[in-house]
């Protein structure tokens, strides 16, 4: 893993005593659901949100026909290699600035540290520098470690609600808040 979105480097920029907010990038700060449904109209396809999945409801735009699920995740690949560009949900930045004044805030995100920099490079755009882990898997363990170094009161912001329920089993203390951008 890219030492630079490691959880080291996340926890060299959280103040020991500090409230944190771990909050993840798509769907709760980022608009995931919007740019991918962009990127798929220009190939064609579209993202069917019927369900709460996307291997499945990525489908032709000609016909309604689902597209195989390894054909899924090479969009999901392509598109997550150019993750410069994506808005901000309504709100999040201003939030997360009025936060920023009393907590330390760090972004939780599955992504593969390749795709990190590009990341990074859409939240400055957005006047949030904030140190960013590149996951994978389930987030508890990650967000333990996170709460057990700042000794503090912790919170976890995510969409999916198995995220939600991982932090539950690994790390109860920390407040749980289930948010959807979109």
């Amino acid at each position: 893993m890219s030492a630079e979105f490691s959880l080291g480097a996340a926890l060299a920029r959280i103040v020991r005593g500090r409230p944190l907010l771990i909050v993840d990038a798509d769907e709760v700060i980022l608009r995931f659901v919007a740019g991918f449904d962009r990127f798929l109209r220009e190939r064609g396809l579209f993202l069917d949100l019927s369900s709460y999945r996307l291997h499945g409801n990525v489908k032709r735009l000609d016909d309604r026909t689902a597209v195989l699920d390894v054909e899924v995740t090479a969009l999901l690949e392509e598109f997550r290699g150019d993750l410069d560009g994506l808005e901000a949900v309504e709100g999040a930045q201003d939030a997360l600035a009025a936060l920023a004044g009393s907590a330390s805030i760090a972004v939780l995100s599955n992504i593969s540290p390749a795709q990190g920099g590009p990341r990074v490079r859409n939240l400055i755009t957005l006047g949030l520098d904030l140190p960013l882990i590149a996951n994978s898997g389930l987030k508890g363990p990650a967000v333990r470690a996170l709460a057990n170094h700042t000794g503090a009161q912790t919170f976890f912001i995510d969409d999916i609600p198995q995220q939600l329920a991982s932090v539950a089993e690994h790390a109860p203390d920390v407040v749980r808040i289930h948010l959807i951008g979109d």
